[in-house]
């Protein structure tokens, strides 16, 4: 039988993946290579999904000179989840207090009436309220299953984000030190045209 494709949701979640079991960042390009070949994720749609995880802000991106990186840690998503959590439950808990009144005001109205227009308004609000309902609760159960994973991550997430800062401090320093000597160029120089802050310095 053919191979089903992966979901746009799939792509994205193994696309996280890429990030959280490797905590580095990447070009473009990089992903590009990576994703095909460990994700099953096709190269012309690693563009497209690496977007959408940054317009959510899933995914951290910076331009340094000429290029752009991306990163993500695991801290940050759990994050983002648990406010999407306690957004969606909120407003489910809401809706679901708010069929409670309707169905008691319907339960009301049935005495000693017959069926009235607000009545039958009534319950067409009710029926859209159940129906958003399902879709807040199918919203909560999605973002539900993302958590087990990255709780287990948030106990190294601060030694992991520390790490990687570090790390690119150091290879920026590196990078400056090399142009300092291969081109004499000034430190205030080199911080200006790649937009380096003149504060920059390791995380302790």
């Amino acid at each position: 039988s053919k191979k089903k494709g992966l979901s746009f949701e799939e792509k994205r979640v193994r696309m996280m993946e890429i990030f959280f079991e490797t905590k580095d960042v990447f070009q473009l390009k990089d992903i590009e290579k990576i994703a095909p070949k460990e994700k099953g994720i096709t190269s012309m749609s690693v563009k497209e999904i690496l977007q959408s995880l940054v317009d959510d802000g899933m995914v951290d991106t910076d331009r340094i000179g000429t290029s752009n990186y991306f990163w993500a840690f695991p801290s940050k998503a759990l994050h983002a989840r648990k406010r999407k959590l306690e957004e969606l439950e909120s407003q489910f808990a809401e809706s679901s207090q708010k069929k409670e009144a309707l169905q008691k005001s319907i339960e009301k109205s049935k005495i000693g009436r017959e069926d009235t227009a607000e009545r039958a308004a009534l319950i067409e609000e009710l029926a859209a309220l159940q129906q958003k309902k399902e879709q807040l609760k199918a919203e909560i159960d999605k973002y539900r299953e993302c958590d087990p994973g990255v709780v287990e991550e948030m106990r190294q997430t601060n030694k992991i984000a520390k790490e990687a800062a570090n790390r690119w401090t150091d290879n920026i320093f590196s990078i400056k030190s090399w142009a300092k000597r291969k081109f004499g160029f000034e430190e205030s120089r080199i911080d200006k045209s790649f937009g380096i802050p003149e504060d920059l310095d390791y995380v302790d």
